[in-house]
């Protein structure tokens, strides 16, 4: 007699778990546990394919399509076609709250523009701003849901999520609670996050020491009295916040209960990387000039670095985070989109494992790791998500690729064409388009 279960996903190539017990560091960054169908055994006439059974949410089995079907039935049956199968993404830094998006400033950076002669210009974070005030509310919660629908069909599944575009209590709250919404109602998880944080808005141009008391004071307490977000982060780099200031925005936030995330030294050594490992910070983000001290703090601190290459590529930066040093650390270094109007507008965590191996060197196994087991270590959630295993949540990603490597190898495209959660089938690419070989 048969276990009966809801869903078998069969028929791919290999089904990468990337299993395993809390974030990977080190060696462990670049070994995915992938189950390959191995080979067809013709003297029976049996294809043997690789397989994983869900049931009730949750990863029951995986292993090979003959040993699953010989254990288990189920009511539906999703054929990977021969590509992939990895587990859903997690992607651990995103600001998909916004109105209007920023390519002019992309453009703008062609022709030798910085990004902080933007933001002195009135752009940047600070356009951002001034859209989302003027937008209604039901208006910036369909474009949120679209977007999210969007990261859905690139195969992400969980993602951290901040405000930010707001700077006023009121768009702040306004912003986390449509993020809260889309948490009950789309095919996503949400660990949703206060960057109120984010810029000194323009009515506190001078006066930016009231502008830190609004966070810390008013703010942050208001958010975590109606459970509007778990976590708080900080800008801290040149052109945003200081050390000092992060320091109180942080502290502040810290003592509310919340967990901690920095932008850290994206554009300078400022020490903010140094600052979010004293403070025992979840995350410290972006890391393109942190410096030795800062990667000792890291360590110390026990704070995940979450990389971003896509911000490199779309603030045409030379220089990026220095990701083999971080491993070489012992740190359990995470990828993430940074998915936001203005210098990431890539929603795709398949064009960020791509990135990884181009800009930061990374093996095609390590970003694999990056952006799905240990993207999900630093999310506040609940279940074993990012990895394929016995108990894990049911989150997949089915990939029209013949092998994990092409994840490093080709770009441009969305290889996705099935994406599974909690068990079941929310979203199926449906024609007949061939892997591009």
């Amino acid at each position: 007699m048969k276990e009966q279960v809801d869903l078998i996903v069969d028929e791919a190539s290999e089904v990468v778990t990337v299993a395993g017990d809390g974030p990977a560091v080190g060696a462990a960054l670049d070994e995915l546990h992938v189950v390959p169908d191995g080979a067809v055994a013709l003297r029976d006439g049996l294809v043997v394919a690789v397989a994983v059974a869900l049931r009730d949410g949750l990863v029951v089995a995986v292993g090979p399509g003959e040993e699953l079907h010989a254990t288990y039935e189920a009511e539906r049956e999703l054929s990977a076609r021969g590509g992939v199968v990895l587990p859903g993404f997690c992607d651990p830094h995103t600001h998909p709250v916004f109105a209007t998006t920023r390519e002019a400033e992309f453009d703008l950076r062609a022709r030798g523009g910085t990004y902080q002669d933007i933001t002195r210009a009135g752009g940047g974070i600070f356009s951002s701003v001034r859209a989302l005030r003027d937008t209604p509310r039901e208006t910036l919660g369909k474009l949120l849901t679209d977007r999210l629908d969007r990261l859905v069909m690139c195969g992400t599944t969980s993602i951290e999520a901040k405000s930010g575009y707001g700077l006023d209590l009121e768009s702040e709250v306004l912003a986390l609670e449509l993020l809260a919404d889309a948490d009950a109602t789309r095919p996503i998880d949400i660990d949703r996050t206060c960057l109120a944080a984010h810029q000194v808005p323009p009515e506190f141009a001078e006066h930016r020491e009231a502008y830190v008391e609004l966070v810390t004071s008013k703010i942050l307490p208001t958010v975590q009295e109606r459970g509007l977000a778990r976590s708080a982060d900080v800008f801290c780099d040149e052109g945003a916040f200081t050390v000092d200031e992060a320091r109180a925005v942080l502290e502040a936030a810290k003592a509310l209960g919340l967990a901690l995330r920095v932008h850290a030294d994206e554009l300078a050594p400022v020490g903010a990387s140094e600052l979010a490992g004293e403070l025992g910070a979840q995350t410290a983000d972006h890391l393109v000039k942190i410096s030795d001290a800062g990667i000792e703090a890291l360590v110390a601190g026990g704070t995940t670095p979450v990389l971003l290459p896509g911000t490199c590529f779309s603030l045409r930066i030379r220089e990026v985070a220095p990701a083999r040093r971080l491993i070489e650390a012992g740190l359990p270094v995470a990828l993430a989109t940074d998915f936001n109007p203005g210098t990431s507008y890539i929603p795709s965590m398949v064009e960020i494992i791509a990135l990884a191996c181009g800009l930061l060197d990374m093996t095609v196994a390590e970003a694999i790791t990056a952006a799905t087991r240990n993207a999900a270590e630093t999310l506040g959630l609940p279940g074993v998500r990012g990895r394929i295993q016995p108990g894990a949540l049911g989150d997949l990603a089915v990939l029209d690729v013949p092998n994990h490597l092409f994840l490093g190898y080709q770009m441009g495209w969305n290889p996705v064409t099935a994406v599974v959660k909690d068990g079941a089938v929310v979203w199926q690419r449906h024609d007949d388009r061939p892997a591009l070989l």
